[in-house]
């Protein structure tokens, strides 16, 4: 039975009636209604295409035909509570085993990065026999309620922060407490965890754990300063915690070099648990945690039985392997550092004619533009950068959000199929309304868009 078509303007309508209001859309005073995807475009329901930097949860392109593909056949032949013994599971953790450090070799499958970054988070308690935990500023880790409190950027402003989570500064060498005039800010940064550390054991309290995203997306698109891991990872073991790495925005080759971000850390460092999920399935919900044998070991210790009904179910994980295929045929690392490149290249290229852009960072297709007011005081320029991605949207339809504490970061994570002339088509769109802005001595900050 074909599903019957409704105009925007009806669509608008229910999910205004029917959806709660804290589920927003993009755009939300005038969404777009998108129909159809394929790659890295997107059409609405008048068959206009828009490009999408946005959706990195496509990891390899929208509606790829090989992950369809093997949805369908899998979906076709079975799909099944995942007690049941099955090859694709095991299959597939294999192949993700094939990635990772050797010492990261048992998965537990989940639907989601909050069910996984909840999970890591039991299997460090439980590990450790401690309850608390060290977190970055502006961080976001998940939904669950468990994970609203360790995301700084949640529970501000809910009930605040609990007794057993600490917060370290955000190892932001533009904006943060030490800058790219640091002689060594990676062990600069580090050693505010140290101190954090001891803080914690002044209270009486142990650590169970530092959580960090290897790359913060929420944060600001912030690539850590060299060394900050393994300095940190040091100082947590020497407190009896692990090291939790959110993979969860950043892995599967988004970094191009690398296939995981914690990797851009060094060789000789290896968080004690991994957590994965958005571009696992493509936009299927498939999610993971990677953990040592010891940590598992201390898990299954407890006597309690971890059961998720469709973590790692036969479709799921048939779509994961495909993922990982079209990864590795299509080259897809290779375009991310080549396109990655182009894109941050260009974007430096416009920093130097447009003073509003105070900084350009990024790696892979992980980018992040900071818009300033003052270059010198490194004001962010919020309602600049939501002007920015209105007029993106409205006359050159491309898609792009905004990150950051004050929101004034222009973000890049678009499938990993993103082309030159994409990048370019980007740049040269942001270039237009910078120059038009400056021409007409827009006063952004300081009146309402």
């Amino acid at each position: 039975m074909e599903v019957e078509k409704l105009r925007k303007e009806e669509t608008l309508a229910m999910r205004k009636r029917l959806i709660g209001q804290s589920c927003r859309l993009f755009y939300s005073s005038d969404p777009v209604k998108i129909v159809r995807a394929r790659g890295q475009y997107l059409f609405d329901e008048n068959g206009m295409q828009y490009l999408d930097c946005i959706s990195n949860v496509h990891h390899v392109g929208h509606c790829h035909p090989s992950i369809t593909k093997a949805a369908a056949a899998q979906m076709d032949l079975l799909n099944t509570n995942t007690r049941f013994l099955h090859d694709n599971i095991v299959m597939y953790a294999d192949r993700l085993a094939a990635t990772l450090p050797d010492k990261l070799c048992v998965f537990y499958f989940v639907n989601s990065g909050s069910e996984a970054n909840d999970l890591a988070l039991r299997l460090a308690q439980q590990y450790t026999q401690h309850e608390d935990v060290i977190v970055l500023d502006h961080a976001y880790h998940g939904h669950l309620m468990s994970l609203i409190d360790i995301s700084p950027y949640k529970f501000r402003k809910l009930a605040g922060q609990k007794e057993w989570v600490h917060v370290a500064p955000l190892p932001d060498i533009y904006r943060g407490i030490y800058k790219e005039n640091n002689p060594d800010p990676g062990k600069a940064y580090a050693d505010t965890v140290k101190d954090l550390i001891e803080e914690v054991h002044r209270k009486g309290r142990k650590i169970s754990a530092f959580f960090a995203e290897s790359l913060p997306s929420v944060g600001g698109q912030i690539i850590l300063p060299q060394g900050y891991s393994a300095k940190v990872a040091e100082y947590v073991h020497a407190a009896g915690g692990v090291f939790v790495a959110d993979e969860v925005q950043t892995g599967f080759g988004r970094v191009g070099s690398h296939f995981w971000a914690f990797q851009l850390q060094g060789e000789d460092f290896c968080p004690d648990i991994v957590t994965m999920g958005k571009p696992m399935g493509n936009g299927h919900p498939l999610a993971c945690v990677a953990t040592t044998a010891e940590i598992a070991g201390a898990f299954t210790a407890n006597g309690v039985e971890y059961f998720n009904t469709f973590g790692g179910n036969p479709v799921s994980c048939a779509i994961g392997l495909a993922v990982l295929d079209v990864i590795e045929k299509e080259d897809l690392r290779g375009n991310a550092v080549r396109v990655g490149a182009h894109l941050k290249g260009l974007s430096t290229e416009l920093q130097s004619r447009h003073d509003i852009i105070g900084d350009v960072r990024g790696v892979g297709l992980f980018v992040g533009i900071e818009l300033v007011t003052n270059r010198e005081e490194r004001t962010p320029a919020t309602k600049t950068a939501a002007y920015v991605v209105k007029r993106l949207k409205e006359e050159y339809r491309i898609c792009v959000s905004t990150d950051g504490p004050w929101d004034n970061i222009l973000k890049f994570k678009p499938p990993m199929c993103f082309r030159m002339k994409d990048a370019e088509h980007v740049v040269q769109s942001i270039d237009h309304i910078l120059t038009d802005i400056k021409a007409k001595d827009l006063k952004l900050e300081k009146e309402d868009i």
